[in-house]
């Protein structure tokens, strides 16, 4: 099965419908093909209900529950590996690769997958897995 990563930006588009995107993402969520699977992190489910009301927030932590996305959780001793990446695609006063952002990257490692859902293209189209393959930012 192919897995899409799903980014903390697209889940609040898709339950905030005053976001630009809204529409986009729940046409394209809710006919999302029967032969890939969204996978995500708890980090990113946590930014995202950070930024949703707590109505969009909880519709978020319901889809969740019933199946829209799985979401994969790593342990303290994969900040080894988070923290590299996190050093490196940090430029002083300009870009930061968030906590959120480093997990999707190891989830893309440990999934063997390319293929992300995401608002901050710039982001991940810089980014390149362990092995040196980058993202396939899906629009």
């Amino acid at each position: 099965m192919r897995f899409v990563l799903l980014d903390a930006s697209v889940m609040v588009a898709l339950f905030d419908d005053a976001e630009q995107r809204h529409s986009h993402y729940a046409g394209k969520i809710g006919r999302h093909s029967p032969g890939y699977q969204l996978a995500t992190t708890w980090p990113c489910v946590a930014e995202a209900s950070y930024l949703l009301s707590p109505r969009n927030h909880l519709a978020m932590l319901h889809w969740l529950h019933k199946g829209g996305a799985i979401v994969l959780n790593f342990e303290a001793a994969d900040l080894g590996e988070l923290l590299p990446w996190m050093q490196r695609y940090s430029e002083k006063h300009k870009s930061l690769m968030d906590l959120a952002d480093a997990s999707l990257v190891w989830l893309a490692s440990q999934l063997d997958t390319q293929a992300i859902l995401t608002e901050d293209r710039r982001d991940f189209l810089r980014y390149k897995l362990p092995d040196g393959r980058g993202f396939e930012v899906l629009a």
